[in-house]
């Protein structure tokens, strides 16, 4: 089911446990990492295809995660023509993201890799929320920032902001009146 513009419709599913950690999948037989995602079915909604992929590549079910937010449009990232099969080239360009924030309400051990008999990953990691975009692969880099960036607004203040620092090298002032109540006084003799 592809658009007019040769792209098909796709959620991405970015998991946060409750230290605001993201799931960071292990793509099979590869060094590739990256959050789960997969394509809308004729008839589904994007909410629909969310839970529907997150159980089959994650093996969580709608009862172990609750939707903290949602990507207001769709985000889009082009294939490179050598990656497309030669039969859909020329009319599949790439793909269309809703992505969704979810947050965590049910345990690790809820998580099944092999829920599916066509699994996606074979490891997985609890990750910092402002992953290494360079273990995704490069055409999909854009996107993941373009999602991480609109979604980290809904993340709890505390996190967002210790993230916000991380992200763009600021680090927090100090008051300049003396010592921090948890740094020792100066040193005077030198």
């Amino acid at each position: 089911m592809l658009d007019r513009e040769g792209f098909r419709p796709n959620v991405g599913i970015i998991l946060l446990n409750h230290k605001n950690q993201v799931f960071w999948g292990k793509r099979i037989r590869t060094h590739s990492w990256q959050f789960p995602q997969g394509g809308i079915k004729h008839g589904e909604t994007p909410e629909q295809a969310m839970y529907r992929e997150l159980h089959e590549e994650v093996g969580l079910m709608p009862e172990h995660v609750r939707i903290v937010a949602r990507t207001r449009d769709w985000l889009r990232y082009e294939v490179p023509e050598h990656y497309i099969r030669r039969d859909a080239r020329g009319h599949y360009k790439g793909q269309k993201q809703i992505w969704f924030l979810l947050q965590m309400v049910g345990r690790d051990s809820d998580m099944n890799l092999r829920a599916s008999d066509h699994p996606e990953f074979d490891a997985w990691r609890w990750n910092e929320y402002w992953v290494p975009l360079e273990v995704v692969i490069d055409f999909k880099r854009d996107v993941y920032q373009m999602a991480l960036t609109e979604l980290a607004r809904f993340l709890p203040r505390s996190a967002h902001h210790h993230n916000r620092y991380l992200r763009s090298g600021l680090r927090p002032h100090h008051r300049a009146e003396g010592p921090r109540p948890d740094e020792p006084p100066p040193d005077e003799s030198r």
